[in-house]
């Protein structure tokens, strides 16, 4: 049986998992009657949530005697990481495009990846079923985005087909609309090379992706790139400097059929398999025979941009949510984590409790805090730092993203204002069509910190926000942060609906009655500049003539609830968010009132 090894690229929500989805039932991978949920291939919790992928995933189907390794990848920046180490897994790229937004920030990205790499792509005009689709431009945007990426001449030529991912058909011409998705399989099969490697030579395998199997320990992903392995060879792990990191024998062999792995005896040059067995070799090692002493070059992934301190939380209410609270706990579940996702890097603080964890975006760190909150830990968690760097001559310098917003063009000139307020530069503006417009900017990452969110409020939710790393360049200065102070409280308890009526005037509450509070909590938006301590526990005096039966009807306004992004993104250099299992709660480093002040006066001296 002949091999091709895929992957699938494209900006987020340009329907990469569906029409995976697709090719698994047009193949007959699975059976007529058999039900699978929608989006097959995202099948980890948060990703069913969020509607995106997270993790990149191996899968294969079988199609007229050709097995199709595909590899399915996340969408959003942030996971870029995932994208760039599996891109040396395959021979060819399927690279898919929405027919009415273009090629877009991340499709740009992970283009880049692949054509530096040699890869060949097959581009998919998707969505060509959309009342507002504009095929043959979009193709015109695709050609000028290979020709600014530098791409061959062999790669400019690249064959094209339209195709509803939803609808479940291809063709070679943007008005089709029904049939199969054959064309697409012929295409891959004629265009994509069969996979190169010499049989006979050593057994060699560089991991991509590493996973964890609570019976099996650890399964490194990867694609043999030489030779032949058999279940129970002795191997060794290479680092990338050559050193032997361990010594061990392959105890598994899996190979990849539909949604599942399944175990295979041996394995051969060419084949993407899974391998369990050894202990501690990782992401960008090489597995081979003893005989062979020179590791594969691994693909160098780009630096963190962002940063966040994860501390234990010593909040009054700490250990009474989550199970795992140390620092050790902590410690060992980052650990774990920077292993298998290359593009986080985490480092000990001197303080011991704490840790700074640098990664890619707010997204990317968002999720594993999600991750860790749903294992049962209680964290602590800092506002985003961006990380700066020095250029030749010794220039302060920090990361500027390339930020495409598509937005109706009533709300283009409030746009424009904030992102200047944020020190962005506009370099481009131009009607998208349907009444809308389409503005790139170049920003610094730190004014975009905790902007998505006012964006969203400015643009009545309208608005499409996309937001891509573009280079280190000169430090911009100071940008102002959040305008307003918040109400902290005084005491720790319940919160009183008495105390609550008479606070709502100053600003916007962030609580309900009844919810349990403490000192130097944060309890709401001051409507004012400056902090503001408020006591919520305080209860209506009783004597004779005023009886608690008599209590007028106090009409409280839904409270401000922040999702996990929101916190993070809200709060300010003095504050932290405090994340258990079950609650997500604002809070001030300092509790207590005095210590605060010193703090204050601290930062101003210095």
């Amino acid at each position: 049986m002949t091999t091709r090894n895929i992957a699938i690229i494209a900006h987020v929500d340009h329907g990469k998992t569906t029409l995976v989805d697709q090719l698994f039932r047009q193949s007959g991978t699975f059976r007529d009657n058999q039900r699978v949920a929608e989006r097959a291939m995202d099948s980890n919790d948060l990703e069913k949530e969020r509607g995106i992928t997270i993790l990149a995933k191996c899968t294969s189907i079988e199609w007229n005697g050709t097995r199709i390794n595909i590899v399915d990848t996340p969408g959003h920046a942030d996971f870029g990481g995932e994208v760039e180490r599996i891109l040396s897994m395959v021979d060819g790229v399927i690279l898919l495009v929405d027919a009415a937004e273009g090629p877009m920030p991340q499709t740009k990205f992970v283009c880049g990846k692949a054509l530096a790499l040699g890869l060949r792509p097959i581009v998919v005009v998707n969505k060509i079923d959309r009342p507002d689709a504009r095929a043959s431009e979009v193709l015109d945007e695709v050609f000028d985005l290979f020709v600014t990426l530098d791409a061959n001449d062999d790669q400019l030529d690249f064959p094209v087909l339209y195709a509803s991912g939803r609808g479940g058909y291809a063709g070679p011409t943007d008005d089709v609309r029904s049939g199969d998705l054959t064309p697409l399989f012929e295409k891959i099969v004629g265009h994509v090379p069969s996979p190169s490697g010499d049989p006979d030579a050593p057994f060699r395998m560089l991991v991509s992706l590493l996973d964890r199997d609570n019976f099996l320990g650890r399964i490194l992903t990867g694609r043999v790139m030489s030779g032949t392995l058999k279940v129970n060879s002795q191997i060794h792990a290479l680092n990338p400097d050559n050193t032997v990191a361990e010594v061990g024998r392959a105890s598994k062999i899996f190979a990849f059929r539909g949604l599942e792995r399944v175990p295979v005896d041996e394995a051969k040059a060419g084949d993407i398999i899974a391998l369990a067995g050894l202990t501690k070799a990782t992401v960008a090692d090489t597995i081979a025979e003893q005989s062979v002493t020179e590791a594969l070059a691994a693909q160098p992934i780009d630096p963190p941009t962002l940063s966040m301190t994860f501390s234990v939380n010593d909040s009054p209410y700490a250990g009474k949510d989550g199970s795992k609270v140390t620092s050790r706990m902590i410690a060992d579940r980052l650990a774990r984590e920077a292993e298998g996702n290359v593009a986080i890097r985490i480092t000990e603080l001197p303080s011991k409790d704490a840790f700074e964890v640098a990664g890619r975006g707010e997204l990317q760190l968002g999720v594993l805090i999600e991750t860790m909150r749903r294992e049962g830990f209680e964290l602590s968690i800092s506002r985003p730092r961006v990380i700066f760097d020095k250029d030749e001559a010794g220039n302060r310098t920090e990361p500027y993203e390339t930020v495409v917003i598509d937005v109706d063009e009533q709300f283009s000139g409030t746009v424009v204002e904030k992102m200047a307020q944020r020190k962005a530069e506009m370099t481009d503006m131009r009607p998208s069509g349907g009444g809308k417009t389409r503005l790139t900017f170049s920003a610094p990452s730190r004014g975009l910190i905790g902007y998505h969110g006012e964006f969203l409020s400015d643009t009545r939710g309208t608005g499409i926000m996309n937001r891509l790393f573009e280079k280190y360049g000169p430090y911009k200065g100071p940008i102002s942060g959040r305008l307003n102070g918040v109400l902290i409280s005084t005491d720790n308890g319940e919160a009183v609906a008495y105390a609550l009526g008479y606070l709502q005037p100053r600003g916007t509450l962030m609580i309900a009655p009844g919810e349990a509070v403490y000192q130097g909590m944060i309890i709401g938006e001051n409507a004012r500049e400056e902090d503001l301590e408020v006591n919520p526990l305080k209860s209506k005096q009783l004597t004779n003539f005023r009886a608690s039966g008599k209590d007028d009807a106090i009409q409280l306004s839904p409270p401000k609830k922040l999702t996990l992004e929101q916190a993070i993104a809200y709060i300010d250099e003095d504050e932290l968010v405090e994340v258990t299992p079950n609650h997500i709660r604002l809070r001030k480093i300092h509790l207590d009132p005095h210590e605060r002040k010193r703090a204050s006066r601290a930062r101003a001296a210095g």
